[in-house]
């Protein structure tokens, strides 16, 4: 009875040590995860004129709505080979293995090893030699009585989930970057066709002018002028086709692809992608929705249990250590003789100042992540907002540009009635002829523009990815 009068009345005096604790002002609880506090959000700038559904952005694959199968497959190529996404996918897999290496610590620690002692005598005429063997093992265990490594796997689990939400993100913005250089490549391909068209007219335009010069109708100084204006036109040319070669050098790497290897046939803009059509119904969820705010959201929860193990860590650790061991001068006989001991430890970690200073940091480390998560969200508002405005002002303003470019074909059908009668001359409705290209470009850029902004709200609303419940699990 009197060998088990001990461990009796050990629960005992654990239990007088955390009283102990709490009496001398330290806290030693573990603090519950609550989302950190945000201004409230109650609507959206004009979410009736250009709202998104929930099922519409949760689609995974939004993009196809463009209807562009060189968009897909671009999309599709870049998901598989981009560098960047595949340098987050593996700090998945080290944040996944970090858990691993947090719940080591709550584990026993087991040593094995054996030995051969060899010794040799001599004396004058002799020599003799005995060997001995050995063999021993140890065990270290801390047991986790109070939870306090259990909560660092905690911390480690919610890492690799905003280690996992980082992914999300750099995939939403991967599909983003890819989508809106294969629209400027578009865009610029249909420029070029445009431009040179505006070359050929001015072309003729100057012909005109020469053949008049000639005839001494206009002065040297028109002349001058038109030529000037058809190598000004060449040289935006080749501009056009410089900014074309860098872009698709810029597909190239999201897409995995070494730059000056992609080679993308000419196309139209306007002929090869359709303007997305967004349904109605603003999803509600959005910070539940958008991977970056999940992933900050996730490292506030990190940092908490980060602040829960620091304050458990103040409480008295017990440690158990056995230790095992034989030796004999015959390797035969080696284990028909065995040596054990155990022996239990507590210690008092209250008392180190460093565990005090843990505390402090990790305590400052949880504000930090809470200030930055607001901020994380803060900035999603003002880009969904800005994404809503601009998109339903590019909409507005195309009405107006094809509006004005309908009147400028219908002032040149009948410019083209009146050459036919003598009214006014061939360079008159080249003169209005080239006012309607100035348009046609203005309506293929708001085209592009509304493409871009359809890309940047689905990216602002967390497009293709579904709710995420961020939680405490203990």
């Amino acid at each position: 009875m009197r060998s088990s009068h001990p461990s009796a009345s050990r629960p005992r005096l654990l239990a007088g040590l955390v009283v102990a604790l709490a009496a001398g002002g330290c806290n030693v609880k573990a603090p519950e995860y609550v989302r950190p506090d945000l201004p409230e959000k109650e609507s959206w700038r004009n979410a009736a004129q250009q709202p998104v559904s929930a099922r519409t952005t949760i689609d995974p694959q939004w993009w196809r709505g463009f209807r562009s199968p060189d968009l897909d497959k671009y999309i599709a190529t870049a998901i598989d080979d981009n560098a960047d996404l595949r340098v987050m996918a593996a700090r998945i897999e080290v944040a996944s293995a970090g858990i691993d290496q947090a719940s080591a610590a709550g584990k026993p620690t087991i040593l094995a090893g054996a030995g051969l002692d060899v010794t040799s005598f001599t004396q004058p005429g002799l020599t003799r030699t005995s060997q001995q063997y050995s063999a021993a093992a140890t065990l270290d265990w801390e047991l986790d009585i109070w939870g306090k490594f259990a909560k660092g796997v905690e911390a480690q689990e919610a890492e690799v989930a905003a280690t996992q939400a980082d992914w999300r993100a750099g995939y939403l913005t991967l599909v983003s970057d890819v989508a809106t250089a294969f629209f400027a490549i578009r865009r610029l391909d249909e420029q070029l066709a445009q431009q040179r068209e505006a070359v050929r007219r001015n072309k003729s335009i100057l012909s005109i002018y020469q053949t008049r010069y000639r005839e001494g109708l206009v002065p040297r100084t028109t002349l001058l002028q038109q030529e000037a204006e058809v190598k000004a036109l060449s040289q935006q040319e080749l501009e056009l086709k410089r900014v074309r070669e860098i872009t698709v050098n810029s597909l190239a790497t999201l897409i995995g692809v070494p730059a000056g290897n992609l080679r993308i046939p000419e196309g139209a803009l306007t002929r090869s992608v359709s303007l997305l059509e967004v349904p109605a119904g603003l999803p509600s969820d959005l910070l539940s929705r958008r991977p970056d705010i999940v992933a900050a959201e996730y490292r506030a929860l990190t940092q908490v249990k980060l602040v829960g193990q620091a304050r458990l860590a103040q409480l008295p650790s017990i440690g158990l250590t056995a230790r095992g061991g034989t030796a004999s001068a015959a390797l035969s006989n080696l284990l028909k003789a065995w040596t054990f001991g155990l022996s239990p430890s507590v210690s008092l970690p209250m008392f180190d100042p460093s565990v005090k200073a843990q505390i402090k940091v990790s305590e400052a480390e949880m504000k930090l992540a809470e200030e930055q998560y607001r901020s994380v969200v803060i900035k999603a508002f003002e880009e969904v907002e800005n994404a809503l405005i601009t998109l339903h002002s590019r909409k507005q303003q195309r009405k107006q540009l094809l509006d004005r470019l309908a009147n400028l074909r219908e002032v040149a059908k009948q410019s083209r009635v009146q050459v036919e009668a003598g009214v006014i001359s061939q360079l008159d409705l080249m003169e209005s002829e080239r006012s309607i290209v100035a348009v046609e470009q203005e309506v293929l850029e708001n085209y592009f523009q509304i493409l871009t902004d359809t890309v940047l709200l689905y990216k602002a609303l967390g497009g293709g990815w579904s709710a995420t419940r961020v939680a405490s699990n203990g």
